[in-house]
């Protein structure tokens, strides 16, 4: 089953600072009320709720059963994996919210990648957890999306529930980027 393609209401709720800061502690603390959200984010919980909201109607997020107590909500990612349309499938709008998306993603990663670095020499045995590779190889178009598609398959193998994690794993950031050689002529 292929993931679905985001719409642009999609595009447009997840190019949100805010719902992106949501999003990542989410993924860190696994499940939160609004205000445990609003507590981590220094943001009110009017704040975290409305975007909650907005992030649930795009399935991005899901309450948790059975977990709340009359008005208290939980929340959790959905897991939802989600395609983009390749550019030339993309309307000026969508293309705007993915662009300002992508600009979210990559600042954080590096905001994210530099804590990590001032922080690594007291993680212990996870300091030399770095698995970096940089290089190139020579693929037509329907092999880089074959290598995509075995990428995506190779991150589901390893993506789980936090109730079947093994015990001392931690949350590995993980992000993949190809473009052709703008230097190259075709």
């Amino acid at each position: 089953m292929t993931d679905p393609i985001a719409d642009l209401a999609t595009a447009k709720a997840l190019a949100n600072p805010v719902r992106q800061r949501i999003l990542r502690e989410l993924e860190i603390i696994d499940e939160a009320t609004s205000t445990v959200l609003a507590d981590r984010l220094g943001i009110t919980t009017g704040g975290t709720s409305y975007n909650l909201r907005i992030l649930a109607q795009h399935g991005l997020v899901e309450e948790v059963p059975d977990r709340g107590h009359g008005r208290e909500r939980w929340w959790r990612l959905s897991r939802q994996s989600l395609r983009f349309p390749v550019l030339s499938r993309q309307s000026p709008e969508l293309r705007a919210a993915i662009e300002k998306l992508n600009e979210l993603w990559l600042a954080e990663d590096l905001e994210t990648f530099a804590r990590f670095q001032a922080r690594r020499e007291r993680l212990g045995v996870w300091s030399d957890a770095v698995p970096y590779s940089r290089g190139s190889i020579r693929l037509d178009l329907g092999e880089l999306e074959n290598f995509f598609e075995d990428y995506l398959a190779l991150l589901k193998r390893y993506q789980r529930a936090p109730d079947e994690t093994p015990r001392g794993a931690r949350t590995v950031l993980t992000r993949f980027v190809a473009f052709p050689d703008p230097e190259e002529e075709a």
